[in-house]
């Protein structure tokens, strides 16, 4: 029987995860590139949302979220066969959970566009989204939500910190590394073109990722609640961390960096959320603004890795890093929901690594394919002269701005 207050309630949440991507994520984006490839990142991300929608549809869903396999799912739910209209998941209908989840699906290959912008073909884009989307994303959900192994192991990912932020960061890295750094990095990249617009992206993603955090209780209730605060305040503190990091640093502090302490802080306690109290959010935020914002110069710097926007430090390390710690937060003397019976830190830090690792090989594995295929077929990088002129008209024949 529908619950109309469950229903109602992840109706709100479904529109408020796409509003992350659209036009959160993209807005976001959008600010942190240089002015002459602004269209180029909206409609890379425009684009993704339609592709994967339609993706999840088709046959992505089914493979997340059917039959009994270990490692994926069937084919039974292909364009939705068998749902009906009074079909239920839970306690509403599963339309909607389709929904609800299809705006995952859309959010986790967006976020991968902030590795490769200013420099990859549209047709790479999208042929990319689409089969990482079927290869890569579905399975791993599946493997964590939807009964697979990492399920039955009992790996604690509440909201994605496994299946969409490790995903997509190790993808990213992956992607980049294979693209190569943007033409004169890292000497002659300028700073984002406009960090109002990187802020309003921000906040947009903040409101949006309660939706994605306490929407993932599936419920109207105590779960969704607490879900809703820790997501607040691990948002608040990583966003204060990463601006006295810079403050002490630079002598200034950033609003791009106060809103991508944001960012961090919502990706860290992304897995955690729905079985840590307010102590293991403000614990999970000072952890993701830390260890976050020391990847970001560990990526570029070190490996000396292009990942354009930092998906992989923000997104890959923040979802790795909650995803640990919810093992140790998770005891009621932070305020956490407790371990099951019988299972000890120890016990349960192992099936966090191992879910974190597994998900890690496969990644790299099936994006380097992946890559390979799109290479054959759309090309993958842009000719130097495009890249140097903008994409926002070599690549689509419009401009941002007129200036």
């Amino acid at each position: 029987m529908v619950n109309a207050g469950d229903t109602s309630w992840i109706l709100t949440a479904t529109a408020l995860v796409l509003f992350m991507t659209m036009p959160g994520l993209a807005l976001f984006y959008a600010g942190l590139v240089r002015s002459k490839n602004i269209l180029s990142v909206l409609m890379h991300c425009a684009a993704i949302c339609c592709l994967a929608s339609i993706t999840w549809l088709a046959v992505a869903y089914s493979l997340a979220f059917s039959g009994d396999g270990a490692y994926v799912g069937d084919l039974s739910k292909l364009f939705l066969a068998g749902v009906t209209r009074d079909a239920m998941s839970g306690s509403i209908p599963e339309s909607l959970f389709f929904s609800f989840q299809m705006t995952f699906a859309i959010i986790t290959p967006a976020l991968i566009v902030g590795a490769y912008v200013e420099r990859i073909k549209f047709g790479a884009v999208l042929l990319i989204s689409a089969l990482w989307l079927i290869f890569v994303y579905a399975p791993v959900c599946h493997w964590v939500w939807g009964g697979g192994w990492l399920s039955a192991m009992g790996v604690y990912d509440f909201a994605g910190g496994i299946v969409v932020h490790v995903t997509a960061g190790v993808s990213a890295l992956v992607i980049a590394k294979m693209l190569g750094s943007r033409s004169g990095y890292p000497d002659q990249v300028q700073p984002p073109h406009a960090p109002w617009m990187v802020m309003v992206g921000a906040c947009m993603l903040w409101v949006g990722w309660f939706g994605f955090n306490a929407g993932s209780a599936l419920t109207a209730g105590t779960d969704a609640s607490m879900a809703l605060l820790v997501t607040h305040i691990s948002a608040a503190t990583a966003s204060l961390v990463w601006l006295i990091i810079e403050w002490l640093r630079f002598g200034k502090p950033s609003l791009v960096g106060l809103v991508t302490g944001t960012i961090a802080g919502l990706a860290t306690i992304t897995p955690a959320s729905g079985f840590v109290g307010p102590m293991g959010g403000f614990i999970l935020g000072i952890a993701g603004g830390f260890v976050c914002y020391y990847c970001v110069d560990l990526v570029k710097v070190k490996f000396n890795i292009d990942d354009s926007l930092d998906v992989f430090a923000v997104h890959g390390v923040g979802g790795a890093t909650g995803t640990l710690l919810v093992a140790v937060l998770i005891s009621p003397t932070f305020g956490g929901v407790g371990l099951g019976d019988g299972v000890t830190v120890i016990d349960q830090l192992g099936v966090q690594a191992t879910g974190i690792l597994a998900t890690l090989v496969w990644c790299i594995i099936a994006t380097v394919i992946i890559v390979n295929i799109a290479r054959v077929i759309t090309g993958f990088r842009v000719e130097n002269e495009d890249e140097v002129e903008g994409l926002d008209y070599k690549a689509h024949g419009e401009t941002g701005y007129k200036l």
